[in-house]
C-alpha cells in the first residue's frame, strides 16, 4: 500500500498557494521522518499553475522542489501536472530539480491529452502516473477505457481523483473495480471529504483494488479537505493493510502541519463544502465562490447549485463572476 501524501501540492489551495520556503521543509521533514512513501509538492494546480485567473504562488515551482528536495532522503518526491497548464519544459526543469514522480492529470473524458507528458515522463526517467479529474462526470466503464490508454501511453500507475468530493463508498467500489479490472498496473484513489467520507471512501478504493492513496495531514486541501492522512494509516493498519508509516511520526507529522501551514485552521465539512459536493463542482471553487457571492449579496449554496448545473470545471473560474451575475440578475 503506497500512500501519496498531497498535503504540500493540494493544501496550497487552502492558502491561496502562499506556502513559504520555511513551511515546505518543515512538513517535508516531519513526513520523511514518518516514513511517507511519497511527498507531493508545488502549486494547487499543478507546475505552471501559478496564474492570476487561478492564484499566483509565493514560490516558482523549481523553488518548491529545491525546498525540499534535500529532506526527503526517504520518501520519493512528487510533482502534478495538467497539459494546459504545465509544458514539457516544466516538466523537464521539475525533473532536473529533482521529481522522481510525475502526475499527470486530465479531465476525466480526456485521457488522450496526457500522452505526449507520458511520454517525456519516460523519457526523462521518471515515474509516470496519470489521473483522470472531476471523475465523477463519467461512469466507470468510461473511466476504465479512459485509464488503459493512458498505460498504453506509458502511465505506471492510473486512477482516480474525486475532485468535487461527490462520491460514496458504492461509487468507489464501482469505478475502481472496474479500472483494476481494465489495467495491470497500481490504481490510485484521491478523495475529498465534502461528504465526511473521504476514509472511508479511500478505504473502499483499496478493498476495491486500489494500491496508491492519495491523503493529507490533518486533510489539508481544497474545498472540504482531503482523505486525512493521519486517520487513514491506522484506519488501514486495523484492515490488513501495510502502509510502512511510522504511526507517532505521522501523528507529529501531522501536528506540524497544523501549527506551520494550516493559517486558517483545518478543512471543514461546512455548508458549502456539503453543496459543492452535492452539486459536483470541483473543490477549489470553494473560496471564490464564498468571496464573490459574498460580494454580491448572492446565496453561495445557490452558486455551487448552478454551477453543477453548468458542469463547470477546472480551468473554468471565470464562471464564478458569470453565475454570480446571473443569480444577482433573477433575484433583483
Amino acid at each position: 500500500m503506497i500512500l501519496h501524501d498531497a498535503t504540500l501540492r493540494d493544501g496550497q489551495h487552502s492558502v491561496g498557494h502562499r506556502l513559504d520556503a520555511g513551511q515546505l521543509r518543515a512538513y517535508a521533514e516531519a513526513a520523511n521522518a514518518a516514513r511517507v512513501p511519497l511527498v507531493e509538492v508545488g502549486h494547487g494546480n499543478g507546475l505552471g499553475g501559478s496564474s492570476l485567473q487561478i492564484g499566483q504562488a509565493l514560490l516558482e515551482d523549481r523553488a518548491m522542489i529545491e525546498a525540499v528536495r534535500d529532506v526527503l532522503t526517504h520518501s520519493r518526491l512528487g510533482v502534478f501536472v495538467a497539459p494546459g497548464w504545465g509544458t514539457g519544459h516544466d516538466i523537464r526543469d521539475a525533473v532536473r530539480a529533482g521529481a522522481d514522480v510525475v502526475r499527470v492529470a486530465a479531465h476525466c473524458t480526456l485521457g488522450d491529452t496526457t500522452e505526449r507528458h507520458l511520454a517525456l515522463v519516460r523519457d526523462l526517467g521518471a515515474e509516470a502516473q496519470a489521473v483522470l479529474l472531476m471523475s465523477h462526470m463519467a461512469d466507470p466503464g468510461r473511466l476504465a477505457e479512459e485509464c488503459a490508454r493512458m498505460v498504453a501511453f506509458g502511465a505506471q500507475a492510473v486512477g482516480i481523483m474525486d475532485s468535487a468530493g461527490h462520491y460514496t463508498m458504492r461509487d468507489v467500489t464501482e469505478r475502481i473495480g472496474t479500472i483494476a479490472a481494465a489495467v495491470d498496473v497500481p490504481v490510485i484513489f484521491h478523495g475529498h471529504n465534502n461528504l465526511a467520507l473521504a476514509v472511508a471512501n479511500s478505504l473502499a478504493a483499496v478493498q476495491a483494488g486500489a494500491s496508491v492513496i492519495d491523503a493529507c495531514a490533518r486533510g489539508f486541501g481544497a474545498g472540504a479537505g482531503n482523505t486525512q492522512l493521519e486517520a487513514l494509516v491506522p484506519v488501514l493498519e486495523r484492515e490488513g493493510h501495510t502502509t510502512g508509516v511510522d504511526l507517532h511520526a505521522v501523528l507529529r507529522a501531522a501536528d506540524t502541519a497544523e501549527a506551520r501551514l494550516l493559517e486558517n485552521g483545518a478543512p471543514t465539512t461546512d455548508s458549502a463544502g456539503i453543496m459543492s459536493g452535492l452539486a459536483g463542482v470541483f473543490s477549489a471553487f470553494r473560496l471564490p465562490v464564498l468571496r464573490a457571492a459574498a460580494e454580491a449579496g448572492v446565496d453561495p449554496l445557490a452558486v455551487f447549485t448552478e454551477l453543477g448545473r453548468r458542469g463547470a470545471v477546472a480551468g473554468q473560474e471565470d464562471l464564478i463572476p458569470e453565475v454570480v451575475r446571473h443569480l444577482a440578475k433573477a433575484a433583483a
